[in-house]
C-alpha cells in the first residue's frame, strides 16, 4: 500500500479545519512565492502549517510521505510520483539560473573530490550528465551553505552550488569552472527545471495549483508585502542578493509550467533515465 492509500478519507477534504502541511525551503524564492498562502491571504485556499528545510532534507521528507504539499528537486520525481502529483505552479524553472561548478582555480575535475548539495537534487543530476567522462574521483553531500567555504579552505577540489551562491561565490575567492544551466540550454534550448511543488495524490491538485498560483501572483503584485518574511528566513543574505535571487528563480514558470516547462521536465528525466541515472517515470506528468 502506498503512503497516499494509507491516508484517511477525511484528509482529502481541502475545506477540513485541519491545516495542510507545507514544507518548503527558507530560500527567498520560496518564501516570496508562498508568503500569501502561508499567511492566509489567498481567498478560498486551505490554511497551511509551514516547515522549512534544506532541499536535500525536503527530498527525504517527500520519500517518507509526511507532508501534504512539499518542494522537491525535479530530479527526485521518479521516486515520488506514486504518492504525489506535480502541481503546475510554485516551482522553480528558468534560464540563466543553473547550478555552478566552482573551484579555487582548478581547471579540470580529473581525480577531484566534489562537494554537492544532495544526491537527488537536480543540480547533481545535471552534474552527472555533464561530468560523465571527466574523471571525478568522488563526491560528498554537504549542506549547501557549507560548500563554498569547504572548497575555499581546500577540503574539496570543487563544489556544486545552487541558489544565491551564484551571486556570492567571488567573495570566497572561487571561480566558475562550468555553468550547468548554460550547458543544459545549449544542449536542449529549454529552461532548466530545478524545484517542483508536489501535493499528495488524494488531494485536489487543480485547486491547490490555483491556490499556489494566486499566492505567486499576489507576491508579484505587491513585493513589499512579503519583504519582512523573506528577510526573516533568508539566512542573513544582503537585501540586494535576496532581490536578485527572487528575480532569477520566480518567473512565469512559477505561475504556470506551460508546455515549455513540461517539455523541460520530461526531457531532463528522459535523458537521465536513458543514462540509467533515475528510474523511468511511472506515468505521465499531466
Amino acid at each position: 500500500m502506498s503512503v497516499s492509500e494509507a491516508r484517511t478519507e477525511q484528509d482529502t477534504d481541502l475545506s477540513a479545519s485541519q491545516p495542510l502541511s507545507l514544507a518548503i525551503s527558507p530560500c527567498p524564492n520560496d518564501t516570496f512565492a508562498f508568503h500569501a498562502l502561508a499567511h492566509g491571504l489567498v481567498p478560498g485556499a486551505p490554511t497551511v502549517d509551514v516547515t522549512f528545510a534544506d532541499i536535500d532534507v525536503l527530498n527525504s521528507r517527500a520519500a517518507d510521505g509526511r507532508d501534504d504539499l512539499i518542494k522537491v528537486s525535479y530530479a527526485a520525481l521518479p521516486w515520488l510520483l506514486a504518492d504525489y502529483q506535480l502541481l503546475t505552479s510554485g516551482g522553480a524553472l528558468g534560464r540563466g539560473c543553473g547550478p555552478l561548478v566552482l573551484t579555487a582555480g582548478r581547471t579540470d575535475l580529473r581525480g577531484a573530490r566534489v562537494a554537492i548539495p544532495g544526491r537527488r537534487t537536480t543540480a547533481y543530476l545535471l552534474f552527472r550528465l555533464w561530468a560523465a567522462e571527466r574523471g571525478v574521483a568522488g563526491i560528498d553531500v554537504l549542506p549547501f551553505e557549507q560548500i563554498m567555504p569547504a572548497v575555499r579552505d581546500g577540503r574539496y577540489d570543487a563544489g556544486l552550488v545552487i541558489h544565491e551562491s551564484r551571486f556570492t561565490y567571488p567573495s570566497f575567492g572561487l571561480t566558475a569552472l562550468a555553468d550547468l544551466g548554460d550547458w543544459w540550454e545549449e544542449q536542449t534550448s529549454l529552461p532548466i527545471p530545478l524545484g517542483a511543488i508536489l501535493a499528495r495524490r488524494e488531494l485536489d491538485g487543480p485547486a491547490l495549483s490555483a491556490a499556489v498560483r494566486a499566492s505567486v501572483a499576489a507576491a508579484f503584485a505587491d513585493p513589499a508585502a512579503s519583504a519582512a518574511y523573506v528577510l526573516e528566513h533568508s539566512q542573513e543574505l544582503a537585501p540586494d542578493v535576496v532581490d536578485a535571487h527572487i528575480k532569477l528563480y520566480v518567473n512565469e514558470f512559477s505561475l504556470d509550467l506551460g508546455e515549455e516547462g513540461f517539455a523541460a521536465i520530461e526531457t531532463l528525466l528522459a535523458r537521465a533515465a536513458d543514462a540509467d541515472l533515475v528510474p523511468k517515470l511511472p506515468g505521465p506528468l499531466r
